[in-house]
């Protein structure tokens, strides 16, 4: 009997992980896509999965229906009847962003996961002088890798829900980490819940902007994080400069400017 023919194709978590793949592999700038070349491709591996009888998620269909309307865009001459800016717009650049910050999400949570390894495989004595604090003594304090872990179970569990989301709203990680001050402030014991800060953010755009918020508020000192005992729930609480971080009105006195 022949032995039946396979075809192996590679699977992605999200549309743009897709994009980042095959712009990788030619080797294309990723502020200059070749929209016509990319979406022809894209469309090809959306066909392959449909003859391997595999479902395909609402983003991915979505996505396909972005890049087609992006193509589109850019045959058409520019509207002469639209301002100077309208008509100096790519129609690519707002797909462009969000490709940029993916690849920037993915380097991080890359990073990260190696740390991960190289932590639970080498013992060594952690500096706990970015988690210290008065407000957590009789708590156990929690490491950058436990809030890693905290984001991936929330963000697969997100992954569960199939959804087309027509609206982008965009967020900032100082509105971000202005909005978790708010909540620490307007809790009884000035603590907010790690997993509930995550899953309160309406899609997976603002959920990694909300884990840049909270390493960004770890890193300044101005949050620690810490649970009530061992594998209990993590909680996001004020640092020793938490009230050195924020002014008045709330705003943050000095951040990087990418995060703006």
């Amino acid at each position: 009997m022949p032995t039946p023919y396979k075809i192996n194709i590679p699977m992605y978590e999200g549309p743009l992980d897709l994009l980042l793949d095959l712009i990788k592999k030619q080797e294309m700038n990723i502020h200059d896509i070749q929209i016509s070349k990319i979406t022809s491709q894209y469309l090809d591996y959306l066909h392959k999965l449909e003859e391997l009888n595999v479902d395909v998620s609402a983003d991915f269909i979505y996505m396909a229906a972005t890049l087609i309307y992006i193509k589109s865009k850019m045959l058409l001459p520019p509207d002469p009847l639209g301002t100077p800016e309208e008509q100096a717009t790519d129609p690519r650049a707002e797909l462009v962003q969000r490709l940029v910050e993916h690849e920037k999400f993915k380097n991080a949570a890359q990073l990260l996961y190696q740390k991960q390894q190289i932590e639970e495989n080498v013992w060594s004595r952690p500096d706990k002088s970015l988690y210290n604090d008065e407000g957590t003594e009789g708590e156990l304090v929690v490491s950058l890798v436990d809030l890693v872990k905290v984001f991936q179970q929330v963000l697969e569990r997100r992954k569960e829900v199939s959804r087309i989301d027509l609206q982008h709203e965009q967020f900032t990680v100082a509105q971000m980490m202005a909005q978790l001050r708010a909540q620490i402030l307007a809790s009884d014991d000035n603590s907010v819940s790690l997993a509930q800060f995550f899953e309160a953010c309406p899609s997976r755009h603002a959920m990694i902007v909300a884990f840049l918020a909270v390493l960004e508020m770890v890193k300044m000192q101005a949050v620690v994080l810490a649970q009530e005992k061992q594998f209990g729930e993590i909680v996001v609480k004020k640092g020793k400069s938490f009230d050195l971080v924020f002014d008045e009105s709330g705003g943050i006195r000095q951040i990087d400017e990418e995060y703006k």
